[in-house]
């Protein structure tokens, strides 16, 4: 098995300017992606001035948000999360992603670090996580219904109250205060420029908070019953896809949650260095796709290309295209609270 995703995080031209200011030369390319973010904010602000033309103009906006900037940036939130970018002396600029240029893509100020660094994290999909797929039917478009409405109408009170009864005081005043402002000036938006708010701030929070909860679906899709809080059991792995090659290895999902903390560009390696454990451990790997695209194939029950695409792991069982639909469909199952007490 070869594996093609990034290794290596080529430095751009301008890294050498830029790396005194970064806490790892190897995130040079957030510098450039940042940059062009904010060129493409600009035109969300230009959108504010387009007058009777924004609805015109609206299908372009959304083109280039969604194809070309949306799961990069997404992405960098991510891995600036993880792992500061910025230097200590320059520290203040780690707030240009959550607080600059988030809500053009859909990200309100500090909500997205507090669900995901200090409640996601923390819970690993277990019970206690607010957005836990345990329990579940996970290739049933209804309950994915009942998830997603869940995270719209409640993930954020949801989320206060989670802060609040485990006394993390610094991240819920920085997730009242980030959709504090953020809300005051969307109001302020819709106020004065109602088609412009909805295209350049609304729409896109409904679409990313749509996607991070496909992606986060298809990521903790297949559980074994007893194993959810073995990464290996409760996670996938993506390799080889377009995806990882855009989006800084996020297809290593597996290798995420046993390293949180480990760069980007360490999860291939990572992932070949374990793949006996990976196999000792029956985990799930497909190869050539993404987490949308599993939760596509969930919705629309196309086991058969799940199947296809289902990496054989040398040292794992050998199952043929029959038993791995099998296989798949007894981990999407409703995972039994009692098995993972007893566990």
């Amino acid at each position: 098995m070869q594996i093609n995703d990034l290794r290596v995080a080529h430095a751009p031209f301008y890294a050498r300017w830029v790396t005194p200011w970064l806490n790892d030369p190897r995130d040079a390319v957030f510098v450039g992606l940042i940059a062009q973010c904010l060129a493409f904010g600009a035109c969300g602000i230009a959108l504010f001035f387009a007058g009777s033309h924004v609805w015109q103009l609206a299908p372009f906006y959304w083109a280039g948000l969604l194809a070309v900037f949306l799961d990069r940036f997404t992405l960098m939130l991510h891995c600036t999360s993880h792992r500061q970018l910025f230097a200590p002396k320059y520290r203040v600029l780690n707030q240009c992603i959550p607080w600059l240029i988030g809500p053009f893509f859909g990200q309100t100020p500090e909500t997205y670090f507090a669900h995901h660094m200090g409640m996601h994290h923390s819970e690993e999909n277990l019970p206690g996580d607010l957005s836990s797929t345990m329990r579940f039917q996970r290739d049933r478009f209804g309950h994915w219904l009942v998830y997603w409405s869940r995270f719209l109408l409640f993930g954020l009170p949801e989320l206060g109250r989670y802060m609040y009864t485990h006394k993390r005081a610094r991240m819920l005043r920085k997730i009242v205060i980030g959709e504090s402002a953020y809300w005051s000036v969307a109001a302020l938006a819709l106020y004065f420029r109602p088609a412009a708010a909805l295209v350049v701030l609304l729409i896109p929070l409904f679409v990313i908070r749509t996607l991070m909860m496909m992606g986060n679906w298809g990521q903790h899709a297949f559980i074994a019953q007893g194993g959810a809080a073995n990464p290996y059991l409760a996670s996938i792995t993506c390799i080889n896809s377009r995806y990882n090659r855009r989006c800084f290895n996020d297809g290593y999902h597996i290798g995420h949650h046993l390293q949180a903390r480990a760069h980007w560009t360490e999860y291939p390696v990572h992932f070949e260095d374990n793949l006996a454990e990976y196999a000792k451990q029956d985990a799930i790997v497909f190869e050539g796709i993404d987490f949308f695209a599993v939760w596509l194939m969930l919705m629309t029950g196309s086991w058969s290309t799940l199947a296809r695409r289902f990496v054989q792991l040398p040292g794992a069982p050998v199952r043929d295209q029959a038993e791995i639909v099998a296989f798949l469909k007894s981990r999407v199952k409703p995972v039994s609270l009692l098995a993972e007490a007893a566990e």
